[in-house]
């Protein structure tokens, strides 16, 4: 038998011979059952930053319910001897339509954190968005990530200094783009959180950024290390802005020539405004559920904000990814690229840097296969033709 070739699906044969050999550590393939196997490794405040999501769930829910909505229709007999997952992305050659979602505080999942993440992501060849809120500085996890691709996701701060430091650096430390994060300027009511552990800074993580910024430090009396009170007050006055508007986006395009991408958006109107106010792309996200309880499912989102770009920028999507048939949804419903969240957390969980490759690799092989068994030899051909009416 003549298998399809693809770098990724290869990894299924390296999988059975590990369950061959008896192979006592590997680490689930199924999407629940590795989010079970991480549940039963966290601490119960991990637990909280990982599954939490506002109110009830019902917008974590919404979003996997909105991908089983959608169906494929896949087509036979045609060449699908190579499958082809590159995609150009804001003039970066991926190798595949995939980013590591911002997720913050890594640390409590594991002890390497984004370091672990960045590496796993770098030796692939994957963009990892890199949180404001992240347990390691922007430098720190740029030297971990070597070569690979970076982005910096920014939460706003409320002093423009500030704002221009943390510019500054990521540029210096070699970010390629910046990600607004719109919809997080003050966090969602999470139950879980509040219960269980409270914000990342009450943990002692996710202010890394802050705590190490020269403008930051040249507005205490005493250094952090010296004052963790006062600095502490400082944070929490200056880690958000939530008096920003459209307009304010032009001082950002002023402080760097980085591609700006806008995270957050659901409502095709704040898909247009972002493009008029020069983003180079927008991301359909409703931040992983963990914001608003009863928001509109990502997916369901999506066709509205692609169709309001017009093709003008590239639309990424996020929310509720877990295999490689939600891939192929998502980009037939005319996604550029997909951002993936909890699953490499769940990987992180398990076995750090390890685990995360894991993962990843794991949907990249899913998405090869559903290529091919959908009759697409290339996500370049893939749109609204091989979804069900």
């Amino acid at each position: 038998m003549v298998e399809t070739t693809g770098e990724y699906s290869a990894y299924r044969e390296r999988l059975y011979e590990h369950r061959r050999a008896g192979d006592a550590e590997a680490l689930p393939v199924d999407p629940a059952e590795l989010e079970r196997a991480a549940a039963a490794v966290l601490s119960d405040v991990a637990s909280a930053h990982v599954f939490g999501g506002a109110g009830g769930g019902e917008t974590i829910r919404a979003n996997r319910e909105a991908f089983q909505r959608v169906r494929l229709v896949p087509r036979f007999l045609r060449d699908v001897s190579a499958i082809r997952l590159g995609r150009r992305v804001l003039g970066d050659e991926l190798p595949a339509p995939l980013l590591l979602a911002p997720i913050g505080g890594q640390a409590l999942v594991h002890a390497d954190g984004e370091r672990a993440s960045a590496r796993a992501a770098a030796a692939l060849g994957i963009p990892v968005i890199v949180s404001t809120r992240s347990s390691a500085t922007p430098e720190q996890i740029a030297e971990a990530a070597g070569a690979g691709p970076r982005w910096f996701q920014l939460y706003w701060p409320a002093d423009d200094g500030i704002l221009a430091s943390f510019v500054g650096r990521v540029e210096r430390a070699g970010y390629s783009a910046i990600v607004l994060t719109v919809d997080c300027f003050t966090q969602g009511w999470r139950p879980l959180e509040i219960d269980l552990a409270g914000p990342l800074e009450v943990q002692g993580v996710g202010s890394e950024i802050f705590l190490s910024d020269p403008a930051f430090r040249s507005m205490l009396a005493r250094p952090p290390e010296e004052d963790r009170e006062a600095a502490g007050q400082l944070y929490r006055r200056a880690r958000s802005h939530p008096a920003l508007s459209w307009d304010d986006l032009g001082r950002l395009r002023e402080l760097s020539s980085l591609p700006l991408v806008v995270k957050g958006i659901l409502h095709p109107d704040d898909a247009r405004e972002a493009v008029a106010r020069g983003a180079a792309a927008v991301v359909c996200s409703n931040h992983g559920g963990r914001q608003v309880d009863g928001a509109i499912a990502s997916l369901e989102a999506l066709p509205a904000i692609v169709d309001a770009v017009g093709g003008s920028v590239p639309v990424l999507f996020d929310g509720g990814v877990r295999s490689g048939s939600d891939v192929v949804k998502a980009l037939a419903l005319g996604a550029a690229a997909v951002l993936l969240g909890r699953p490499f957390l769940y990987g992180l969980a398990l076995a750090g840097e390890e685990g995360v490759d894991h993962v990843l690799r794991c949907l990249l092989g899913d998405l090869e296969l559903t290529l091919a068994l959908c009759g697409i030899a290339s996500v370049a051909e893939l749109d609204g033709r091989i979804l069900s009416p």
